[in-house]
C-alpha cells in the first residue's frame, strides 16, 4: 500500500508525459520555455486570478511574495506555528519576525479570533493580551500568512476583514490546497497574493520542485516577475531590485500540464476517498476525523485524524504494513530554530494538543476501497 500513489497516476498519463517531455527536448528551451507561459495561463484561468507567476518551489513562492511587499527587519508577519517550517522560514530569511497565532481545533487552520488578539497585543505592546515574541516592542505589524493546512482553506472571510481593519496584507499559503474551494472561490484566489507548491506529494505535483504565485494586483505581478529572475528590469543584465533565482524549469511545467488534464477528476476522487474514511472511521471512539467547514471543498492533500491512543494505533498500522505520517509532531514555536523568539510551549495550546494526537493516513485519488476498509479494521481492533 502506498501513502501517496504517484505510480498509478503516472500509468494513466504516461503517453502524454512522454509527449510533453519530448517536445521540450526538441525545442530545447529549458528555462522559461513556452510550456511555462501555457501553465501560468491555464492555472490562472483555473483559479480565476489574472496573474500566475511560476517559480522554483513553494518556498520560493512565499519568499517572492514577501519580497514583493518589501518585508524586512522590524516587520512582524502573523502566521501559524502548526505548519511546515517553510511558512515561517521565509519571514525569518528576510530579517522579519514571525508572530505565531494558534489554530482552530477542528480544521487546524489559523484561528481568526486569536489573530485579532495577537494583532491587538502587538499594537498595544501588551503580551498579557496574547503571547508575543521577544523584542515585540520594536516590531511593526505588516502582514498575515494563513496556511490552508492539509488541503482546506483557512477562514479568509474573517481573516481578510481583520487584516483590512489593521492595514495588513494577506498571503494565502496554498501549498497544500490547490484545487480546494472556499465559498465557491478557488484556493489561490482568496487573498492579496497566494503561493502554492508543486512538490511531488502535493495534490498537483511535478517530478521535482516547483511553485507558483497568484495575484490580481498588476503592479505586484510585475515585481514578482522581476524578483524570480534576479531582480531583472528590461533584461537579465538590467537589475533594478534584489531578487532570487526562482524560475520554474520548463520540463517541470511540461509534467504539470500533463497532470493538470486529469486534475479535476482527481480532486473528485479525493472527495470520494475522504467520504469513505469518514464512514469507516467516524464511529470509532477516541478518534476524530477531519472537519470540512460548510461551503468549503478540501483538496485533501492529507487525511489527518486526531487519536487519543496514537502510539498504539500507529504501532498496529505499522505491523500491518500500512504507511502513516505525523504532520506535525513539533509546532514551530518549540523548534530550536525559533527558540530565540522566547515563546513558551503552552503559549499555543491547541497546536500543542494537536501535535500530540495527530497522524495522517494514506490519501490519494487511487486509494482502493478494500485498502481503506483494512485500515479502518486495523484501527478499530487496536482500540479493543
Amino acid at each position: 500500500m502506498q501513502f501517496i500513489d504517484l505510480k498509478a497516476q503516472q500509468k494513466r498519463i504516461h503517453a502524454r508525459l512522454m509527449e510533453n517531455i519530448s517536445t521540450v527536448l526538441t525545442h530545447g528551451q529549458y528555462i522559461l520555455g513556452p510550456e511555462i507561459k501555457e501553465l501560468e495561463k491555464r492555472l490562472g484561468d483555473y483559479t480565476g486570478v489574472r496573474h500566475a507567476v511560476s517559480c522554483a518551489s513553494g518556498t520560493d513562492a512565499l519568499l517572492m511574495a514577501l519580497m514583493a511587499y518589501g518585508v524586512g527587519p522590524g516587520d512582524a508577519v502573523f502566521t501559524t506555528p502548526f505548519t511546515f517550517v517553510a511558512t515561517a522560514e521565509v519571514i525569518s530569511l528576510l530579517g522579519a519576525t514571525p508572530v505565531f497565532v494558534d489554530i482552530e481545533s477542528d480544521t487546524f487552520n489559523m484561528d481568526p479570533g486569536c489573530l485579532e488578539q495577537a494583532i491587538t497585543a502587538l499594537k498595544e505592546s501588551d503580551p498579557e493580551l496574547y503571547p508575543l515574541p521577544g523584542g515585540y516592542m520594536t516590531l511593526t505589524a505588516k502582514g498575515v500568512i494563513p496556511v490552508d493546512l492539509f488541503g482546506q482553506c483557512a477562514d479568509y472571510g474573517r481573516i481578510n476583514t481583520i487584516a483590512k481593519e489593521h492595514g495588513l496584507f494577506v498571503i494565502e499559503d496554498a501549498a497544500q490546497s490547490f484545487g480546494a474551494e472556499y465559498d465557491g472561490a478557488k484556493a489561490c484566489s482568496l487573498a492579496h497574493v497566494a503561493a502554492t507548491s508543486f512538490f511531488p506529494a502535493k495534490p498537483l505535483g511535478c517530478y521535482g520542485d516547483g511553485g507558483m504565485v497568484f495575484t490580481d494586483d498588476d503592479e505586484l505581478a510585475v515585481r514578482l516577475d522581476s524578483i524570480r529572475v534576479h531582480g531583472k528590469g528590461s533584461d537579465k543584465y538590467d537589475n533594478i531590485r534584489i531578487g532570487i533565482n526562482g524560475r520554474c524549469d520548463t520540463l517541470q511545467a511540461a509534467v504539470l500540464l500533463a497532470k493538470f488534464e486529469i486534475f479535476p477528476e482527481e480532486i473528485s476522487l479525493r472527495q470520494e476517498a475522504a467520504l469513505r474514511y469518514e464512514t469507516l472511521l467516524g464511529s470509532i471512539g477516541g478518534l476524530a476525523c477531519p472537519v470540512v467547514r460548510p461551503g468549503n471543498l478540501s483538496a485533501w492533500a492529507q487525511y489527518s485524524v486526531l487519536c487519543t491512543k496514537r502510539d498504539l494505533v500507529l504501532d498496529a498500522l505499522k505491523e500491518a504494513k500500512i504507511p502513516t505520517a505525523v504532520y506535525y509532531p513539533k509546532p514551530l514555536h518549540v523548534q530550536g530554530a525559533y527558540a530565540y523568539l522566547g515563546y513558551a510551549a503552552d503559549d499555543f495550546p491547541v497546536s500543542m494538543q494537536s501535535a500530540s494526537e495527530i497522524f495522517s493516513l494514506p490519501m490519494h485519488p487511487y486509494l482502493a476501497e478494500q485498502d481503506q476498509a483494512m485500515i479502518a479494521d486495523v484501527i478499530r481492533k487496536a482500540y479493543k
